[in-house]
């Protein structure tokens, strides 16, 4: 029987769902939503052949929006549980990282630079054969200068960060699940569990 696997990405603003069977694409669905996120996820999953059915899915555990990571991580571990399937994560910087290489005629080092909301980036850096160098930071403007260790600077903070250091070269990137298998080795076999990155906005009230 072949196997199939449902990817689903809603770590950023965009909302992208792919399934593949024996690594060939079936079908897939991207949007640049912003939000609204829980109500596109499902209807976009049951629009895929068999209803997005998979033995295998694997699902974007950020750094990335708190709500939408949440909400990815929700639904695939929902359905893991009704279809009897097996459920991992993989690291939204990762994905960017490769993207990025599968774009470019030689590979190269990369860093990337993404939006977290209140002025800070989400920065790491990946070496050509997409390999973390380090962990993701956490980062003001003018700290994640100095984290750059690479020529090219991708994602969505890339053109800010890039304009700051001069660095001519930079692209805009997001995430789209019909990239995932391209990530990195165990970049892509983590627990399917939230990597948020920055504290939520929302806190809860504390008692007195």
């Amino acid at each position: 029987m072949a196997a199939r696997l449902l990817v689903i990405d809603t770590a950023t603003i965009a909302c992208s769902v792919a399934l593949f069977e024996d690594g060939d694409l079936l079908a897939s669905h991207y949007a640049e939503i912003g939000r609204g996120h829980a109500e596109k996820l499902v209807p976009a999953i049951a629009e895929l052949p068999g209803r997005g059915k998979a033995e295998n899915i694997l699902v974007n555990c950020g750094p990335g929006s708190f709500t939408g990571v949440r909400i990815g991580i929700a639904t695939a571990t929902a359905l893991a549980l009704a279809w009897g399937s097996e459920v991992h994560g993989y690291n939204c910087l990762a994905l960017v990282a490769a993207q990025a290489q599968a774009g470019l005629d030689a590979p190269q080092s990369v860093c990337v630079a993404m939006a977290a909301g209140h002025g800070e980036y989400f920065v790491q850096n990946f070496s050509a054969a997409g390999q973390a160098l380090g962990a993701f930071l956490t980062l003001q403007p003018d700290q994640a200068a100095d984290q750059v260790r690479a020529d090219l600077i991708v994602g969505t903070a890339a053109a800010d960060l890039g304009l700051a250091m001069g660095v001519d070269t930079h692209f805009s990137i997001l995430p789209n699940a019909v990239h995932a298998p391209l990530v990195h080795g165990d970049m892509k076999k983590m627990p399917a569990k939230p990597v948020y990155g920055r504290k939520p906005d929302a806190q809860p009230a504390i008692k007195s």
